[in-house]
């Protein structure tokens, strides 16, 4: 599947399904740089509910058409708009952001272009993030005079460092896809026309795993972040022994014999 075949101009956000288990959903206003309209957000969150409530959507790609992954907000609708406060920080059932959270599928955030503010913390909300050279990022909430409310202040530094996030939100400043590599903030740099296969084997990947680990693991990571390390090892602990209960001694014997006929494969790989 190429990225093309994801562009159709009546929807604002396109989902479409490559193979079985995998749902790739589209920002689809290349016009605008797929500035976030309140109706484009309204599309996104229905979106992301949809596929939520769908047990064959286990893990989801999200990307943007055209040459940019999200420009942010839609300002120029926001500086029309009588009430812009409702736009910048919407009621929780207006929230695309919190969709994403609530999705129990792993999303791969494929970041084709510029990823501005609003757009960053959509690209800050995936699991993980594969940008093409093309890509780039930048927090331009203090320019614009707005607070971010989708997370980007919190995560952010979570995932590069204070005094790094520091210098992105009090710059506003672009951040190229290399460097972005090179300060964490994403897993890989590939080359424009590599983005969404390399995306889409990674789905695949992670589609070969045990369906409930796939999601019973995603949770574990991000209930252990949201507390305190000893928190979160202990989180572990109890959570790895309420799971001992189901295992089994041949399933596990036959789980080993597969990984290491893979593990064969893949380091014989050039």
């Amino acid at each position: 599947m190429t990225h093309e075949n994801l562009i159709h101009p009546e929807s604002l956000v396109v989902v479409e399904r490559p193979f079985s288990g995998c749902a790739v959903v589209t920002i689809n206003r290349p016009r605008t740089r797929n500035a976030l309209s309140r109706a484009l957000r309204g599309e996104l969150l229905s979106a992301f509910e949809a596929l939520s409530a769908d047990p064959d959507a286990r893990v989801v790609v999200l990307t943007g058409a055209g040459d940019a992954f999200c420009a942010g907000l839609d300002l120029a609708e926001l500086g029309a708009a009588t009430a812009p406060r409702t736009d910048v920080i919407p009621d929780a059932a207006e929230d695309p952001v919190l969709a994403m959270a609530r999705c129990t599928a792993p999303i791969i955030g494929a970041i084709n272009g510029p990823a501005v503010a609003g757009g960053f913390e959509l690209a800050l909300a995936c699991d993980l993030l594969i940008a093409s050279t093309r890509a780039s990022f930048a927090d331009t909430h203090a320019r614009v005079g707005v607070m971010p409310g989708w997370g980007l202040s919190q995560r952010l530094p979570r995932l590069i460092g204070s005094q790094r996030a520091k210098e992105l939100s009090l710059t506003g400043n672009f951040l190229g896809a290399a460097k972005a590599e090179a300060w964490g903030l994403v897993n890989r740099v590939v080359d424009p026309t590599q983005l969404m296969p390399q995306a889409l084997g990674l789905a695949n990947d992670m589609l070969s795993v045990l369906p409930e680990m796939l999601v019973a693991f995603k949770q574990l990571i991000d209930d252990g972040l949201a507390v305190s390390l000893a928190e979160g090892l202990a989180l572990e602990r109890e959570r790895a022994r309420a799971w001992a209960v189901s295992l089994n001694g041949a399933d596990i014997e036959q789980r080993r014999a597969e990984i290491q006929s893979r593990g064969k494969r893949q380091t014989a790989a050039p």
